[in-house]
């Protein structure tokens, strides 16, 4: 499948992987709400296993970024959305999920998911809504999984 790329205002979304700058991306990650504490090597391996949407400035610098967990048939899971602070109130948000939505990986799948803490408002313009049977979705969740250990932890078999 080729490499994608789509312009507006001086800004491009891309899918092409060799344009990801992975430091920028992580130092976003690493303080964000979801993936904070990420070490660098993961996020380097979630973006090569996933379908990625960058968004570069004007000086081809990483504004953003849009992640689609797929397996390109039934189910896609979208996460590590943002767009820097410096470049918000411009519409960039809503322009990447319509470049998302609409790429023919995530066409005719019976499930797309997501998880946010505050972007509800976002998502639901673009058919996004609360799970419609919640007890049957299940997970093993370790929200601390980055976390360095503290000399207050527990030790494992103590």
């Amino acid at each position: 499948m080729g490499q994608n790329e789509w312009t507006r205002g001086g800004y491009t979304i891309s899918t092409d992987p060799d344009r990801f700058d992975l430091g920028a991306i992580h130092a976003y990650l690493t303080r964000s709400y979801w993936a904070a504490g990420v070490p660098p090597d993961v996020v380097s391996r979630s973006i090569a296993g996933s379908l990625c949407f960058g968004l570069f400035d004007e000086q081809g610098r990483q504004a953003g970024l849009a992640r689609v967990v797929t397996d390109r048939a039934t189910f896609a899971y979208l996460c590590d959305v943002y767009v820097l602070e410096d470049h918000r109130g411009r519409g960039l948000g809503k322009w990447l999920m319509e470049v998302v939505l609409a790429h023919e990986a995530v066409q005719g799948l019976r499930r797309f998911a997501l998880a946010t803490r505050d972007a509800h408002e976002l998502y639901a313009r673009f058919g996004f809504e609360p799970l419609a049977e919640p007890a049957r979705h299940m997970e093993i969740r370790r929200p601390d999984i980055y976390r360095a250990p503290t000399p207050h932890d527990p030790v494992e078999g103590a």
